[in-house]
């Protein structure tokens, strides 16, 4: 593995080990599939323990940082210039129904300023991580934002909004707007992993609204390092409004054209 900061080691470490608990946890999410009580309970405990292995691994490397997290929400510290972002669970739905897709994310906002970004997925063990100014990885790997510059060549992912949330018809007709000008639209449920794929190219592109600030803190600063762009749909700030587009450079401005509120 690449030289990493000493920050950046302690976030990689408590991710893995929250990673473990996940991990044991999700083996066990089968057998609950059939019984009467149903497994929702059960994963709500695995969220909350991979979330208070992260705070206590965190706390105690990092003392004074504070938190925004997605179970307990904000954490204020001593250190009011330092902030964890955690989301211990990313991808519950695909969690409860046993598919192995899922992550914990991790970021650091410094000052009002995403610097440090990890995303692992804990059944695949790949691990995502960057820092601003030292580029992104996958484990050794350097990552890079994929080359293409037809949209028509490009897979872009997306989120739904589910049942109760979000705006559906304003989807649609991004989703109009949009697919029959691109080679495919995926839909994964987990925001933070569409990311970290849009930095390793596997996705060219991504865009969702509604989103938390822990979904997407830690996958915008992978995307930044790899050469990307991550920013917000509309021209704000992402961590007010929830709203991300990110791509490549040339990507970009079709991509924001097709999809900015009409």
């Amino acid at each position: 593995m690449p030289q990493t900061s000493a920050l950046l080691t302690v976030m990689i470490a408590a991710a893995r080990k929250a990673g473990r608990a996940l991990a044991r946890d999700f083996g066990e999410v089968e057998n609950l599939q059939v019984s009467k009580k149903g497994p929702a309970d059960f994963v709500s405990a695995a969220d909350l323990r991979a979330e208070q292995i992260l705070f206590d691994e965190l706390s105690k490397a990092r003392p004074g940082y504070g938190f925004l997290m997605e179970e307990r929400g904000e954490v204020p510290g001593t250190d009011k210039t330092n902030r964890f972002i955690v989301d211990p669970l990313d991808g519950t739905l695909n969690f409860l129904h046993g598919l192995p897709h899922f992550a914990i994310s991790l970021a650091l906002e410094r000052e009002g300023r995403l610097v440090a970004g990890v995303v692992y997925d804990v059944a695949k063990d790949e691990l995502f991580w960057a820092e601003h100014g030292h580029g992104a990885y996958l484990k050794d790997r350097r990552l890079r934002v994929a080359a293409r510059s037809d949209l028509k060549t490009a897979i872009i992912a997306t989120g739904i909004p589910f049942h109760g949330a979000g705006d559906y018809p304003l989807f649609a007709a991004e989703l109009e707007r949009l697919a029959p000008n691109v080679a495919g639209v995926r839909r994964w449920g987990v925001a933070s992993l569409d990311l970290a794929y849009v930095a390793a190219g596997r996705f060219d592109g991504y865009w969702e609204r509604g989103l938390k600030p822990w979904d997407i803190a830690a996958g915008a600063v992978i995307v930044r390092e790899a050469g990307g762009f991550a920013r917000e749909l509309d021209g704000g700030d992402f961590m007010q409004t929830g709203a991300v587009l990110a791509s490549n450079e040339s990507l970009f401005a079709p991509l924001q054209k097709a999809l900015r509120r009409q």
